[in-house]
């Protein structure tokens, strides 16, 4: 079964067990087998090992990962260093830059941010090559669902970063007052100048928070 190796695997351990992700977990070892699917198996949970629980400060919610070879490797928006930075993380890296004075750095790797407190989850975790929305519906929104509400009962603030109709339509899960909502548009280049340029959410979550995101990646 599943260990992520901190404080995620007491939390999630009924729904890992549970009938719905038996079954997603047996379509993935079919996809696994019989497609190329991204991220390698291997790093499907990334975002989670290394973001535990009580460390998350942040969510930035993504729907599923990159489908072209070599991008994806379980954080959303997140590209291994090496591999070009894809449009809307340049457009992400345009806007904290106009936001907090930070240069776009030369890489794509978002893990110093995961390690900073920024939850990097999609809510679709796995995806065939080629096929962006090819393992919607098999489960994983289920367990993804819990995770954001589960984050919802923690005491201290959290940020969440919902960008684009897909993330905004979490927004019924996050019911505490006590956490702070941002909405925009989608860094995609299709949508970006339709509000998320220009719409200061690095700034705005680093003066809610008591202590403050780095998010300089160099």
């Amino acid at each position: 079964m599943v260990s992520l190796g901190n404080s995620w695997d007491a939390l999630l351990a009924d729904q890992f067990s549970a009938d719905y992700y038996l079954q997603l977990r047996e379509f993935l070892k079919r996809e696994y087998q019989t497609n190329v699917v991204y991220p390698p198996m291997g790093e499907i949970f990334n975002a989670l090992k290394a973001t535990p629980y009580e460390k998350v400060k942040a969510v930035i919610l993504g729907q599923d990962p990159y489908h072209g070879p070599n991008q994806a490797h379980g954080m959303c928006f997140s590209v291994q260093k090496g591999v070009e930075p894809p449009p809307s993380l340049k457009n992400i890296y345009k806007e904290l830059e106009a936001e907090l004075g930070i240069k776009p750095p030369s890489h794509g790797y978002l893990a110093k941010w995961a390690e900073e407190g920024v939850l990097l989850l999609n809510t679709v975790l796995t995806v065939r090559a080629g096929a962006p929305a090819s393992h919607r519906g098999k489960g994983w929104e289920n367990l993804t669902d819990r995770i954001i509400e589960l984050l919802d009962c923690r005491p201290e603030p959290i940020v969440f970063f919902l960008w684009g109709s897909h993330a905004r339509a979490k927004k019924a899960l996050i019911q505490n007052p006590r956490h702070l909502i941002l909405e925009a548009a989608h860094p995609s280049p299709l949508s970006a100048y339709n509000g998320f340029f220009g719409c200061g959410h690095f700034k705005a979550a680093n003066e809610f928070l008591n202590k403050p995101i780095d998010w300089a990646l160099e």
